[in-house]
Order: structure tokens, then C-alpha cells, then sequence
């Protein structure tokens, strides 16, 4: 089993919540990740395990075994009663981790009934962190991170991906609200495939599909809670410019990008025409997916002016801005780094940094470029 960074954050919750909510998409390793950390198991999917949950309560919460309620969302009845458990002994801690395929912002019974009960956490795909072998660092930016999705066995990409995306379209996302038909939403996926780090164009995407841009952004917001999709706000700062202030948009997860976009290979991947794109979404997935898993609080935004100042990535950490570029080159040059400081300059950026594919690291710690690996280490421990 791959050890995975998330799972530290995790029993530090535990241990400071009554409850905790391992949210991800599906197939991502939540299941495998939990009952790693032990406890009792219920995969509220199934009507056979409710009945033992519904049977089992009582004994189950005067016990100290921790308890797992997986897919949590499929069982909105649990939430009361996890409420009143909680509620009828708020000092105990550690009693419940809930494990869910969908954001709160479609699972509104955790919003509802446990606020202030539980303490999110996200779990991703397979982040290039936690790779322990060169053999699947090679493989992770074109199959992308899911253990299923041929990371593990090479031979299951793409097919891999165009089934899990497809059984999404046809049972989950309807299950979860999205009123959208099977047939819509193949076609939207791969619309948005064709729009991954882009500006986000609701009306553009609306017009090709035959419905509104309120409808496309309605259901953009399932993809997102999802976890398929992210929307990277704007930068907005008091500048003498006038800035760029709709989103990006990028896929998550670059395996089900690629796969979407019928890239067999990485021989074939760095032959489009928007292979940058592709190498920036990953990284920047990279770099927040590694943030998250190590507790770190952070807001994350791109910049752009209308005179083409752009930065990929800026962090803000509060008291600290980072302003990050990407660029797909194993030669960075000296304009590269120039262009970086100048528009960093524009948002007065406390670091900088230039992520390319170089192997000879260069700079300091005020700018540095890079490669991915040198830049995680550059993060610092976990909080």
C-alpha cells in the first residue's frame, strides 16, 4: 500500500473532532485509506449494511471503537442521529469518520446537521509525493493519479477512465441532483476537456450544447462538487492595470483530461497543441493537492492583465504572496525569469517561482527556478 500524505491530518482531527469527513471523488482510495486507520466499516450503499448500522447503533456509540460510515451522502438519515450522538456527549472525540464521494455543497446534510461537529478533509488521487518509484512518477501526469486508472497497470488507461467517467454521467451525478441526461453530460465533459485552462465561458459552452450559460454554470457546480473540474479565481488587487476577472477552469485529474482528448501516449500527449496547458493544470493540482494534504491554509488564485501579464498560480498565505509560472521546457531563460519578477512586482509577491522540467536548480529563496520535486520541498512540514 502507497502511504498517503492526507492520513497524519486525518488522525489529527480525530483526535481534536467527534467527527470527521474524508471527502474525494470516487475511487480516489478513501475505503483503503480508512480502514488503514482501523475501526468498525459500513458502506452505507449497501441496504445490508444500514440494517446492521440501524440494528448495531446503540452498542456501537458506548463503544470506543472508531466508526466508518462510507458514502455517507447515500444515507441522509444518519445525520440526525449522528447529531444527537454527538451532541449527548460533545467531549468525546475521534468517534466517527464519514467518507464521501461529493462536496458539501451537494451534501448539504453535513452542513445542516453537524456544523461545528466535524472537521473536513480532502483527499485527491494519488499525488507525485506519495509515489515512491520513478516507474510510476513517469506514468502519473498522463494516466493521472487514480491507483485503478493505470497508475498501477499501465494497460488500463484510457479505458479505465472513459468507464468511470461514463458510469459518473449515467448513475451518480444524477443521483446526486444534476438534472442533465446521460447524452448532455458526455458531450459537456468533453467540451470542458477542450476548455481546460481556459477562461471560463459559460455562454460559449452554452450556445454549442443548445442551453443556457445559467444552466452550464449549474451544472459546471456538480462537476466541481464532484471533484472532477476546479475553478481557479482571479487575482484582484489595486493596480493601475486593468485585470482579467473571470476563472479558469481546470481538470482535476490530467488522466481523465487525456483520456477525454484520446491521448494514448506520452509521445502523443507532447505532439498537441495543448500540451502547456495540460503540464500547467497538472502542476498546479500538484502543488494544492500537497498544501491540503499537509494542513496548510492558503487561498489560491491565477493573475492576469489585460496586457498580458500573467502568473499561473499565486498563493496567498495570509501574511505572504507567492507568485508561481509554469512553463513545459527543461531550459527556462533569463526572459522567462525577467517576465516572472515584473508581473510578481504588479502584485508586490513576497516569493517567486518558476516551475519548468529543468534539472539544474537555480536562485534563491526570494526566486527560485525549479523543477515540481524541488518546488514540494520548498513547502515546508505540516502544520
Amino acid at each position: 500500500m502507497i502511504n498517503r500524505a492526507v492520513q497524519k491530518q486525518i488522525k489529527e482531527r480525530l483526535g481534536a473532532y467527534p467527527a470527521v469527513a474524508l471527502l474525494g471523488p470516487r475511487q480516489c482510495g478513501k475505503t483503503t485509506l480508512a480502514q488503514a486507520i482501523g475501526g468498525i466499516y459500513f458502506d452505507l450503499e449497501q441496504e445490508s449494511d444500514r440494517l446492521r448500522l440501524d440494528l448495531e447503533w446503540d452498542n456501537l456509540v458506548s463503544g470506543d471503537e472508531l466508526i466508518i460510515l462510507d458514502e455517507a451522502q447515500s444515507w441522509p438519515e444518519v445525520f440526525p442521529r449522528l447529531r444527537g450522538t454527538i451532541d449527548g456527549d460533545r467531549g468525546r472525540k475521534g468517534r466517527f469518520l464519514l467518507l464521501g464521494s461529493v462536496s458539501p455543497s451537494l451534501m448539504p446534510h453535513v452542513s445542516e446537521s453537524l456544523a461545528g461537529r466535524l472537521s473536513l478533509v480532502e483527499l485527491s488521487p494519488f499525488l507525485f509525493s506519495e509515489l515512491t518509484t520513478e516507474e510510476f512518477r513517469q506514468r502519473h501526469w498522463l494516466r493521472g493519479g487514480y491507483p485503478e486508472g493505470g497508475l498501477l497497470d499501465p494497460k488500463r488507461y484510457p479505458r479505465w477512465q472513459i468507464d468511470y467517467l461514463a458510469l459518473l454521467a449515467q448513475r451518480d451525478l444524477p443521483t446526486w441532483g444534476l438534472p442533465a441526461k446521460p447524452q448532455v453530460t458526455d458531450r459537456l465533459l468533453r467540451m470542458l476537456a477542450a476548455s481546460h485552462g481556459q477562461i471560463w465561458n459559460a455562454a460559449q459552452l452554452g450556445q454549442s450544447l443548445g442551453i443556457s450559460y445559467h444552466t452550464v454554470n449549474n451544472y459546471l457546480d456538480y462537476l466541481i462538487g464532484a471533484f472532477l473540474l476546479r475553478q481557479l479565481p482571479a487575482y484582484q488587487t489595486n493596480v493601475r492595470k486593468r485585470l482579467v476577472k473571470r476563472p479558469k477552469l481546470y481538470w482535476r485529474d490530467t488522466g481523465l483530461l487525456h483520456a477525454l482528448l484520446s491521448t494514448p501516449d506520452e509521445q502523443a500527449l507532447l505532439m498537441q497543441p495543448w500540451v502547456g496547458a495540460s503540464w500547467e493544470g497538472y502542476v498546479i493540482e500538484q502543488v494544492l493537492g500537497e498544501l491540503s494534504s499537509r494542513g496548510h491554509s492558503f487561498t489560491a488564485y491565477y493573475f492576469r492583465t489585460a496586457d498580458q501579464y500573467e502568473l499561473d498560480l499565486v498563493l496567498d498565505f495570509g501574511k505572504d504572496i507567492w507568485a508561481i509560472e509554469v512553463k513545459l521546457t527543461s531550459s527556462p531563460s533569463t526572459d522567462d525569469i525577467a517576465r516572472l519578477n515584473k508581473t510578481a512586482d504588479i502584485i508586490k509577491a513576497s516569493r517567486r517561482f518558476l516551475l519548468s522540467r529543468t534539472k539544474n536548480p537555480a536562485g534563491n529563496n526570494y526566486c527560485l527556478s525549479c523543477d515540481l520535486p524541488d518546488f514540494l520541498n520548498h513547502l515546508g512540514p505540516a502544520e
